[in-house]
């Protein structure tokens, strides 16, 4: 080996360890955030379903409906205006994003039983997990299967909203099982995806941008296979 190959070698050795450090600090970050998030939105959850003259006002009125689609306008806002806000304003907003939807979820608690609840949230998350591990850790490219996903999120949102008006059983039935199975591929695509999108050149304000984004993504992958998922495992209260 010439003296020249050993200090190319010797200088491409370290700066692959920082960026791989940089990387799992990284992820470490969106898992922390992601984590966070859904621990504020089931203490949310709990406290204003234990609590009637919280929940009255808003499960007893139309007001439920603007509590049920204001976290779809926080997704929206966060995702086209996070290129415009600070860091700071984007972790400000992704945790009002997770007290909003704790307001929403807080039916869960008033519909289902506590031990349900809790059976069904350790099966989403082992679910979750196995699965933002292997899209972690994989080598083969999944963003082939991003359009396919994506389809199939739209394919849920309608067959969701129309059987909002037909009430069908079967049809309820179909949604949780194809759901379950879109956001759980969609678990490992995202993770994939955050951990392609990290560049250590981009600085410590954007890839904490990118932090935000990427824990909003596996957060709404998490709790929409919960929720699917109480179809099947969730005890209603009699």
């Amino acid at each position: 080996m010439s003296g020249r190959e050993y200090v190319d070698r010797a200088a491409v050795a370290p700066r692959g360890a920082v960026f791989d450090e940089g990387l799992r600090q990284h992820m470490l970050r969106v898992y922390n955030y992601m984590a966070l998030g859904v621990l504020l939105t089931g203490i949310i959850a709990l406290l204003v379903a234990s609590t009637p003259p919280l929940y009255q006002p808003i499960f007893g009125t139309p007001l439920k409906w603007v509590v049920m689609l204001a976290p779809l306008a926080f997704v929206f806002f966060l995702s086209f205006r996070i290129e415009r806000m600070s860091a700071l304003t984007a972790q400000t907003t992704f945790w009002a994003f997770a007290a909003v939807m704790g307001l929403s979820l807080a039916s869960v608690f008033l519909v289902f039983t506590g031990m349900s609840i809790a059976r069904t949230f350790f099966i989403a998350a082992a679910m979750f997990a196995s699965m933002s591990l292997w899209g972690y850790t994989t080598k083969r490219d999944l963003s082939k299967f991003g359009s396919f996903l994506f389809m199939g999120v739209i394919g849920v949102l309608i067959a969701s909203v129309v059987n909002l008006f037909l009430g069908s059983t079967l049809l309820q039935m179909v949604v949780s099982v194809v759901g379950v199975l879109v956001f759980t591929g969609l678990t490992a695509y995202d993770t994939q995806n955050i951990k392609a999108r990290y560049a250590e050149l981009h600085g410590h304000e954007a890839n904490s941008k990118l932090a935000v984004i990427g824990a909003l993504s596996l957060y709404l992958n998490f709790v929409n296979i919960f929720q699917l998922l109480l179809t099947f495992t969730g005890q209603r209260k009699e």
